[in-house]
This record gives C-alpha cells, sequence and structure tokens, in this order.
C-alpha cells in the first residue's frame, strides 16, 4: 500500500472518530470527563501526526515511492506448522485475548475470552469490539486502538462489558505484526480491575443451560398470559388493547415496552420502564423522530438488535439525550403489529432489555412476532377499524 494511500486510511479514520464523538455527547455527565479526554487525544493526533504527514507527502511526492513499499515482508514465508502451533497457544491462553484491527473489529478470539465477555467467538469476529462495551467507553477504547495501530506504543484503560456493567475491565492493547497481514494489528488482553472486589460472571464459566424443554416452557406461559389478556381487553378499543399487551411483556420478557398506535402517523399510547428510569421522556418522544418506529410501520418488517451500534436508532428524548444510549439498550425487538405479512400496520411495539439482562434470542423474536398478530386481531374485534 503506498503512503499516499495509508495517510488516506488514517484521515478517513479520524473523520469516522470525530463523528462518534458528537455522538457521544449524550452520554451521562460522569462519563463525559472519558469522552473529553478521547477528542484531546485526536487533535494531538491531528497535530503530531496527520499535519506532518500531509507537508511531508505534498512537499515530496516521488513516483518511486510506492514501488519502493511493495517489497515483500520476509515474514510471510514463515513455516506453516509455526503458524498452527501459534494459533494454538493463542487459543489455549488461559487470559482473556482479541486480535483485532485498526478500527476494533474482531479478527480472533481465544477460548477465555468468549467466556469472558459472553460473545462466541464465531458471532464476535467481523465485528467491533467496541459492540461488546457500554456507550461511553467505545469512542475511547476506538481511539486509542488506533493510536497503537499507528505505532504511538502500547496503551491501557478501564471498560465495562454490556453484560457486567458494573464491574471496571482492564483492556491492555499492544501491536502486533503477523506475517500474513500487510497492517499492524492490535492484541487486546481483558482482566478485571484489581480495584474491583467483582469479577464479570464469564470469568467463573457460562452460566448453566436448564434446556430448551425450560426455555419453551417459559414461552409458552408468556403466550398464554397474553392471550388471556387480550381475551379481557374490552372490544373495539385499540389502546385498551396495547396497554395490555405492554403489561403482560414489561418485567418478564422486557425491561422496556413502548407502544405506538398508528402507521402513517404513529401515536404513542404506553411507555414501561424500569422503576426510576426517564419514561416520561420517552413517553413525550414523537415516534415519527424514531427511525425503527418509522421503517417498522411503513415496511411492516421486524427489526431485532443485539447491542445496536446507531445510537441514533430510536431518536432523542425529550432531553435531547439519544434513548438507546439513556437506557443502556444493549437488545432491542421493534415489531410491526399486523394480521398478516404485508398487510396493514396497526401499531409499532418496541421492546429494550438493559444491562446484564440476556439479549432477545431469534426464537424470543418468532414468539413476539406470533404475539403482534393476536395483538393485530384483537385490536380490530369488534367493528374496530
Amino acid at each position: 500500500m503506498t503512503q499516499t494511500g495509508e495517510f488516506g486510511e488514517d484521515l478517513a479514520d479520524f473523520v469516522r472518530r470525530v463523528a462518534e464523538l458528537k455522538h457521544a455527547r449524550s452520554v451521562p455527565s460522569d462519563d463525559l470527563g472519558t469522552v473529553l479526554d478521547a477528542a484531546i487525544f485526536e487533535l494531538d493526533h491531528v497535530a503530531d501526526q496527520l499535519w506532518p504527514e500531509y507537508a511531508r507527502l505534498t512537499g515530496d511526492a516521488r513516483p518511486g515511492a510506492a514501488t519502493q513499499e511493495k517489497e515483500r515482508d520476509p515474514n510471510r514465508d514463515r513455516d506453516k506448522d509455526e503458524q498452527r502451533l501459534l494459533r494454538a497457544i493463542f487459543q489455549r491462553m488461559p487470559l482473556p485475548v482479541a486480535l483485532v484491527d485498526r478500527e476494533a473489529v474482531v479478527r480472533r478470539m481465544n477460548f477465555a475470552a468468549t467466556g469472558f465477555t459472553g460473545v462466541r467467538a464465531g458471532y464476535a469476529t467481523g465485528r467491533p469490539l467496541t459492540g461488546f462495551l457500554l456507550h461511553a467507553d467505545r469512542v475511547a477504547f476506538r481511539s486509542q486502538t488506533a493510536a497503537v495501530a499507528r505505532g504511538e506504543g502500547d496503551r491501557s484503560l478501564t471498560v465495562h462489558l454490556q453484560h457486567s456493567p458494573a464491574v471496571p475491565v482492564r483492556a491492555t492493547l499492544t501491536a502486533l505484526r503477523t506475517g500474513a497481514e500487510p497492517r499492524t494489528a492490535v492484541l487486546v488482553v481483558l482482566q478485571p480491575s484489581q480495584r474491583s472486589g467483582q469479577q464479570p460472571a464469564g470469568l467463573a464459566g457460562p452460566a448453566p443451560d436448564l434446556g430448551e424443554a425450560t426455555r419453551h416452557a417459559a414461552q409458552l406461559d408468556l403466550a398464554d398470559a397474553m392471550t388471556s389478556a387480550l381475551l379481557k381487553a374490552p372490544a373495539g378499543d385499540r389502546t385498551a388493547v396495547l396497554d395490555r399487551a405492554a403489561e403482560v411483556l414489561h418485567g418478564r420478557f422486557a425491561d422496556w415496552v413502548i407502544a405506538d398506535e398508528g402507521a402513517a402517523r404513529p401515536r404513542r399510547t404506553k411507555v414501561l420502564g424500569p422503576a426510576g428510569a426517564p419514561v416520561a421522556d420517552v413517553l413525550a418522544q414523537e415516534p415519527a423522530a424514531c427511525p425503527l418506529v418509522v421503517e417498522a410501520a411503513r415496511g411492516g418488517a421486524a427489526a431485532l438488535q443485539v447491542r445496536p451500534e446507531d445510537p441514533d436508532g430510536f431518536g432523542r428524548d425529550a432531553s435531547g439525550a439519544h434513548v438507546l444510549v439513556r437506557a443502556e439498550v444493549t437488545s432491542l425487538l421493534c415489531v410491526p403489529l399486523s394480521r398478516h405479512a404485508h398487510g396493514p400496520v396497526d401499531g409499532v411495539l418496541t421492546l429494550f432489555r438493559c444491562g446484564a439482562r440476556l439479549a432477545f434470542s431469534m426464537a424470543e423474536a418468532r414468539a413476539v412476532d406470533v404475539m403482534s398478530r393476536h395483538i393485530a386481531l384483537a385490536m380490530r374485534r369488534g367493528g374496530a377499524r
């Protein structure tokens, strides 16, 4: 890769990180210090790295530079048996270790790291490691990873995993140049902070699996409770039907339940959240300002997101803060209420899970999809339009 091409990638990375810093303004005030440190760090990067590099490229552009940089790395001829041995050592290391690129995207994750983060290696590969952290830590982690990949030295910072937000985790970053890769990778070692007397649940091994029968029974109980609530709802009262459905799902199935009635101009009718949560701010929000709600109402397509990356996905509340960030949402379901596929939409139901609670599964999403059709039928029962 030419020096000009590398500079272009560095500049594009910087622009993306600045955009993330703008979104990070809505994090809680206690976490703004971390965001400010990241912003100052990015400004230093422009002054110390990007500007001098730009001046050097524009002042001394040589046609033969690209050819010189294409010299073959002798490490590419490393013996294959040695590579397999190193991979085995990486996987069996007792410490949680992940290999990421300059944008913090996971390339490899060892067995200890999957247990520590609660994320399977196959799912994590190709996804940003920042997606498994709290929103307040993502910008700083991404900036420090980019700095290590640029060769600016090892770094260490404290982050918090979404599935154990109360436990501080020490992330140590070091540059690693593998023989088969043209760019420097970053090795991330995750350890519980020594100042914390706790440890993420993943270190003690995965939670016991009670079996598919238990999970299926829980879904049947939920479906039974929903059916009873819909049958008892007054016929023809669409709002009452939505309220009953939201009450069934709240707590036992989702931390937040948000009900919007209508499709062309949806109207928010019910918001249920955890104790002390900013329910009133979300209730006052205009549904048309929520991209996920608008998409579900127009296209009739359900959305299942785990560790949502876009903080604007559910818009902002009355205070101007991103709803997904303020509620610390780790997974969400946004389901249109329609009697049949591609039919008219009578409303939208949105469910949030937060903190350490397990993310919505595909099976749970399917169960909610079935219940959404029953809710839509009940809303039109008794001649309701």
